[in-house]
């Protein structure tokens, strides 16, 4: 499908998703033409500039891993932000896909965008099945609001929009904000900065009793382009390693990574989210995709580059 030397929009390329996504087509699909904007070059909040920017670039293919991300506690404090600029860049990417004549687009969501008690693993089917998991629902609200409008351009136009639903992320590039970042990030941080300050102990957030699914961030730029390259359906798709870990147990995991020799204690005051969360991958896997980085090495991976580009003792 993407022979010859299409022009391929990766929105968002300096995030987490966007990075990955440029080492692998770099590696591994170097007829590609990237067109890369970051977001002072390119505000995709403004509706103008980004019609303006598809007109004039005219891409074949735009990957949409731009987006307002975080964890619990910044999904608690703005909702408004996460609601509105999800939205809006959203809205502005896959209109002007649409209006430019863009040939295929991927639009990636996010785990969080099934109900609360969907039964593990959560198949695709479950979505709008129940209410949404409230520590995240701003965010999930605005995923599936694309996912429906992808559908609504296939409905409508013929447009060859497509989704997919990727699980927990990590990987060089992310976000170690402890204010906004995720869990695995967080974790990182705040063992390194304990061992480095000497500390006791590191307090976590919750009873660690919850379960997560984990995905490296290059995996998912695997599966990305093997989805671009050849699923067509209008159905939402699954994207995730198959395997589960208590927050315990990763917590437990990054202390052994990071040499940290000191207590982990646990805040029953602060949320734990959702009990489970593990997804039916087997649609992707059916055809072909499989990931390839084991949790650990692709932990201590994320680790030494958070020492070397992030960290400052």
């Amino acid at each position: 499908m993407c022979s010859g030397s299409p022009k391929v929009f990766i929105a968002g390329h300096c995030g987490l998703v966007g990075s990955a996504l440029v080492r692998f087509c770099r590696r591994e699909r170097p007829n590609y033409q990237l067109l890369l904007r970051s977001h002072f070059d390119l505000d995709l909040l403004d509706q103008a500039r980004v019609f303006v920017f598809f007109q004039e670039e005219k891409p074949d293919f735009v990957i949409l891993a731009a987006a307002k991300v975080g964890g619990i506690d910044a999904n608690s404090v703005y909702p408004a932000d996460f609601l509105y600029e999800n939205l809006q860049i959203q809205n502005n990417v896959l209109h002007s896909a649409l209006k430019t004549g863009v040939k295929k687009l991927l639009f990636l969501g996010s785990a969080c965008i099934y109900p609360r008690l969907a039964s593990p693993p959560i198949q695709e089917e479950s979505l709008l099945s129940g209410p949404l998991e409230p520590t995240n629902q701003w965010y999930a609200i605005a995923k599936i609001a694309g996912i429906k409008l992808c559908q609504a351009v296939r409905r409508q136009h013929g447009g060859n929009f497509i989704s997919a639903m990727p699980t927990n992320l990590y990987g060089p590039n992310d976000n170690y904000n402890l204010k906004t970042s995720h869990v695995l990030p967080a974790l990182l941080r705040k063992f390194l900065e304990a061992k480095e300050e000497g500390a006791d102990s590191v307090t976590c957030w919750g009873t660690g009793t919850p379960k997560r699914e984990f995905l490296h961030a290059d995996d998912l730029a695997s599966a990305c382009l093997f989805l671009l390259e050849n699923y067509e359906e209008e159905s939402v798709i699954n994207v995730g390693s198959g395997q589960e870990i208590a927050i315990r147990e990763l917590a437990e995991l990054v202390q052994k990574i990071t040499e940290f020799e000191g207590a982990i204690q646990w805040d029953n005051s602060k949320p734990d989210g959702v009990a489970r969360r593990l997804l039916d991958s087997s649609r992707i896997r059916a055809m072909g995709w499989r990931p390839k980085m084991d949790l650990e090495e692709g932990v201590r991976r994320t680790y030494e580059q958070y020492k070397e580009r992030f960290f400052r003792p």
